[in-house]
């Protein structure tokens, strides 16, 4: 069990204690490994444990670097577009991820609502639909819910149980755990760090 005092350690609020306890109980995280290896990666992703909702004001050079319109991403944007939308959260969350990841068209607001939250970004009404069946919560009525404490580490639980997470963290190939959770190596550096903390302090 995680206390108040190895959280500080961490640079961790005390509000984090009973979310992240409950998470390792539920979903059989309890090596020091398993439960460094979910602080890390979850540190990484959420600005250790600031950052809860999926910021998406981006400026229309930024909007064309990451989503612009190709042959396989009609619903990407082009110069005109990107000019258009720019600093525009919701407008951009509901372009994005319209008609995606069980989400209606960019008109029905799905996109802004089911937008990512948590310590591992939940996106999508399906996994928000999945999620909430796993933890008995309705987070399709609710999906703020998720950028609380409790269902932030609970919905990041869930994900690292179905992804049979656990495995690769034991076995300390943070690697592989990155590209499981990223889809790739973006921060690795910085996520083994996280890491590496936390080992130090639960060891």
């Amino acid at each position: 069990m995680l206390n108040a005092d190895q959280l500080k350690q961490l640079h961790i609020g005390p509000q984090w204690v009973d979310p992240l306890n409950e998470t390792f109980q539920r979903f059989n995280i309890l090596t020091p490994r398993q439960m460094a290896g979910f602080i890390g990666q979850c540190g990484h992703e959420s600005g250790n444990f600031r950052v809860l909702q999926e910021n998406l004001n981006y400026r229309a050079a930024t909007l064309l670097k990451l989503f612009p319109r190709t042959q396989r991403r009609a619903w990407g944007f082009t110069p005109e577009e990107a000019a258009e939308y720019e600093r525009q959260p919701k407008r951009i969350a509901n372009r994005i991820y319209g008609n995606r990841m069980g989400n209606r068209d960019e008109a029905s607001g799905d996109g802004y609502r089911f937008r990512g939250r948590g310590c591992i970004q939940l996106t999508g009404s399906a996994n928000y639909h999945h999620a909430g069946q796993a933890l008995g919560t309705d987070l399709i009525m609710e999906p703020d819910l998720v950028a609380t404490p409790q269902y932030a580490a609970l919905t990041a639980g869930w994900f690292w149980n179905t992804q049979k997470l656990n495995t690769l963290a034991e076995a300390g190939d943070w690697t592989g755990l990155t590209k499981r959770i990223n889809g790739g190596t973006i921060g690795l550096e910085d996520r083994k760090k996280h890491i590496n903390h936390a080992l130090a302090v639960l060891a």
